[in-house]
């Protein structure tokens, strides 16, 4: 297993709510004691899985605080993008403020900027706030993918040390661990089901919404990828599998909110427009994680 700062599994978290919506800081904290305990090598609060779009900006503040007051000697990579670079950027040193270790950026979504005003957007805030930030392409969600220009060009920045790579394009992905490869920036997987592909190919662990139902699973998984003992990262990518591909069956984080609900650490409660999983897909879900439960037991 490497000793580097951006290597290994970092569940991108989900966010409790109470009923009446307010955020439930002590389920929070609780949660994340749990996935440090299970091995997790950072945890990742604010971003898409923790419902950041229905917060407001104190609100991401407060779970940056509240995950930061949890955790005990892993780094807290905080949400803090937006497709404003000034709000980003006010975010992005709220997070520093709040006691964050590094920055998940995400790219501008909604107003499709070309790759330039792209560039000069992550650079604004690589530049002004002094942490290591990772950059996140995820083009399902932002309509523009980050070209691969781009990512070279920022992977030489001091502050820029990391891709998070969501595209589903294996591809693109190849040719960014390819052209950043001289420099010291960490590829990592956002889609579950590619992360021992994209470690293949050189990335260096994932962001991960199947960390927070199997942490500890997921967590060795990247550790045989990183080790380079494939075999044993394969026997745990497959065991893992139908997980990967269940949370995913609807909009991300209905179905791991519901999974976290089933195994008894959260309810699955979450803000509108988001709703309830399906009771079919629900009843899916639940022989999924029976599935993983008895080969546990069996073990």
């Amino acid at each position: 297993m490497t000793d580097e700062p951006y290597a290994g599994a970092f569940p991108a978290l989900t966010t409790p709510f109470h009923e009446d919506g307010r955020i439930d800081f002590q389920t929070h904290r609780e949660n994340v004691r749990r996935l440090e305990r299970e091995g997790v090598h950072g945890v990742v609060p604010v971003g898409t899985t923790g419902e950041s779009a229905t917060m407001s900006h104190d609100e991401h503040v407060e779970v940056i605080e509240a995950t930061v007051e949890a955790v005990e000697d892993v780094p807290v990579i905080a949400g803090s993008g937006s497709n404003n670079t000034r709000e980003a950027l006010e975010l992005s040193r709220r997070a520093a403020d709040a006691g964050a270790d590094g920055l998940l950026l995400i790219s501008p979504y909604y107003n499709r900027p070309e790759p330039d005003g792209m560039e000069q957007h992550f650079r604004t805030i690589a530049d002004e706030v002094d942490l290591p930030q990772i950059i996140y392409n995820v083009p399902g969600r932002t309509g523009r993918n980050i070209a691969v220009e781009t990512a070279k060009a920022l992977a030489s920045h001091e502050n820029i040390v990391g891709y998070k790579a969501a595209s589903g394009d294996l591809n693109r992905v190849a040719e960014v661990i390819e052209r950043t490869r001289e420099e010291s920036f960490a590829v990592l997987s956002g889609d579950d089901q590619l992360t021992l592909p994209i470690m293949s190919m050189g990335g260096r662990g994932c962001i991960s919404v199947a960390a927070n139902v199997e942490p500890e699973r997921t967590s060795r998984m990247v550790e045989h990828a990183l080790d380079e003992e494939y075999a044993a990262a394969r026997e745990l990518h497959y065991e893992l599998g139908p997980l990967f591909r269940t949370l995913f069956i609807e909009s991300n984080p209905i179905p791991v909110k519901e999974a976290l609900a089933l195994r008894g650490h959260m309810p699955a409660t979450m803000r509108s427009p988001l709703s309830r999983m399906d009771e079919a897909n629900r009843e899916r879900l639940q022989a999924v994680l029976a599935d993983l439960d008895e080969e546990v037991a069996e073990a």
